[in-house]
């Protein structure tokens, strides 16, 4: 079973437990959201297909962590003119645990999995929760202190703590 949905303008081929790294949502980690700009559902052979989306269908996933993907260099260029730019991007990401596939208001994937899955994020939640306050207390402590270098470096850990371990790009075609 799985469903094609749409979100931060991208399409996403997406099924219950997988963690998909999607565009910054506004919902913080250990939220539920409720995808509901669904494009396509499958599910034991049987396909629907939205025009455009499905009406009645909604993927719901819990917000596992939030990251940063990595810098794109951006270099302006003009021959003979003296003219060089170069700067930088970081995109903001939010990580997804899919929990459940609704279509026509009903869950496709079981009470058990479900609750299985929601549990996962909530876990994964708690624990990005506890490595952010780790850190920010960490820089509090190092900025009251004086210590200029050690404050740069927890503040670069900060930024780096979200790793794209486990998290897969699951776009569709």
């Amino acid at each position: 079973m799985y469903a094609v949905i749409e979100t931060g303008g991208k399409q996403y081929r997406v099924s219950p437990g997988q963690t998909v790294e999607v565009e910054l949502l506004a919902q913080e980690p250990g939220a539920t959201v409720t995808l509901d700009r669904v494009l396509l559902v499958s599910n034991d052979g049987n396909t629907t297909v939205g025009q455009p989306t499905v009406a009645g269908a909604a993927v719901i996933g819990k917000v596992a962590r939030e990251g940063r993907g990595k810098k794109i260099v951006i270099f302006k260029y003009k021959s003979k003119k003296r003219y060089r730019r170069m700067t930088g991007h970081r995109q903001d990401y939010s990580y997804l645990l899919i929990t459940d596939i609704q279509s026509n208001g009903k869950s496709l994937v079981s009470a058990e999995e479900r609750s299985r899955f929601e549990q996962q994020g909530a876990r994964l939640a708690d624990r990005y929760n506890q490595q952010m306050a780790a850190l920010v207390s960490e820089l509090a402590f190092d900025e009251a202190v004086g210590d200029a270098e050690g404050a740069e470096r927890v503040a670069d850990a900060i930024e780096d703590v979200p790793s794209k371990k486990g998290a897969t790009k699951g776009k569709a075609k």
